[in-house]
């Protein structure tokens, strides 16, 4: 396993995380997307720690707080060979102190959180929203004390704007209070907006990008082709309204580039997605998810080779689109790029 400092942090983390999303199984989200226990839950956090897989990301919202107390249990008696990644912000009822990043409910979060984990700190700890009703000052300040009181040795972010980012970090450099040292986001091949904004922000600001969803809300599976049905079982049919919309052209444009360098490899379509990702300025992390080990034995296995040149050249082709203003001048017309060189193309 390759290990990664997160950001400008002091932080190593694993280019490979677990995600416990399929743990618990409670509502219509979760239980479609896997139903592990604890049982199965502690198989799959061996074979991770095995692997050198050793951060485990979940959140309060993640089958009302069941993901968390299964990842805890599964984790019992190796705590200390485990990171613990958690996110709160969420909706947790229907009350006023139910939702946001308000002091009193960080808190409150953090303790629930900490309870459920069986543990006495969370090594990183995320807002998984931008709450507009609270003052960045609030909400940085509230998780500057928690770093200071020993409850988190992290903090980070979850689908933020560049400017809520840009604001928060603002915040934290005036007041001397702790900065977000990682942005959990989505980005794959069919969904490359991730590229546009908030990947010069991260790399200006060095903040590591943790990404979620890497196979494009389980679109990158393999099992998804051109002029084909979506197979019986895909989640697809009761998640794709929660998930990141995909026009279907781009996906069977970037299947199909996936499909050829599969033949070419020997590697699953997976594997070669997550391996893309891998190699792209920013990222931290790629949080894995699966419904069952040979899910993640699979998953496991976009670690340790590279694709080469031509091979992501390919890949870039056939998943990107033009990006909105203000950014597309700066990808086609000379005198914008000379000024501004892009990220990506400048890290190749």
């Amino acid at each position: 396993m390759e290990y990664r400092r997160l950001g400008a942090s002091g932080l190593h983390v694993p280019a490979l995380s677990f995600g416990a999303g399929t743990f618990g199984g409670r509502g219509p989200l979760f239980s479609a997307w896997g139903d592990t226990d604890t049982d199965q839950a502690r198989r799959m956090v061996d074979m991770a720690i095995d692997a050198g897989v050793t951060m485990f990301d979940s959140a309060d919202v993640y089958s009302d707080g069941e993901s968390e107390r299964v990842l805890g249990q599964a984790l019992k008696g190796r705590r200390d060979k485990a990171l613990i990644s958690t996110k709160a912000a969420l909706p947790m009822g229907e009350g006023p102190q139910d939702a946001g990043t308000g002091r009193a409910r960080l808190i409150t979060s953090v303790e629930a959180a900490l309870k459920r984990l069986d543990t006495d700190y969370i090594d990183l700890f995320q807002l998984h929203a931008f709450d507009a009703g609270t003052p960045v000052e609030e909400t940085v300040s509230a998780l500057d004390g928690l770093v200071r009181a020993g409850k988190l040795r992290y903090i980070g972010v979850s689908n933020f704007a560049g400017w809520q980012l840009m604001k928060s970090l603002a915040a934290a450099d005036a007041h001397g209070w702790t900065r977000y040292a990682a942005h959990q986001v989505y980005y794959s091949l069919v969904g490359r907006d991730y590229e546009w904004e908030l990947m010069p922000l991260a790399h200006d600001q060095g903040v590591g990008a943790v990404v979620w969803s890497p196979l494009g809300w389980g679109r990158l599976t393999g099992k998804i082709r051109r002029g084909q049905p979506l197979p019986e079982g895909s989640r697809l049919h009761e998640t794709a309204q929660w998930g990141p919309p995909v026009a279907d052209g781009l996906l069977y444009d970037v299947v199909d580039v996936l499909d050829g360098l599969s033949e070419e490899t020997g590697k699953t379509v997976p594997q070669i997605a997550l391996n893309w990702l891998l190699r792209r300025p920013t990222v931290a992390s790629v949080i894995i998810g699966a419904r069952n080990e040979r899910q993640l034995q699979d998953n496991l296995g976009a670690i340790g080779w590279e694709l080469t040149a031509d091979q992501v050249a390919r890949l870039d082709k056939a998943s990107a689109r033009t990006a909105p203003y203000p950014y597309y001048p700066y990808e086609i017309q000379e005198g914008f790029a000379r000024l501004n060189p892009p990220l990506v193309k400048a890290a190749r």
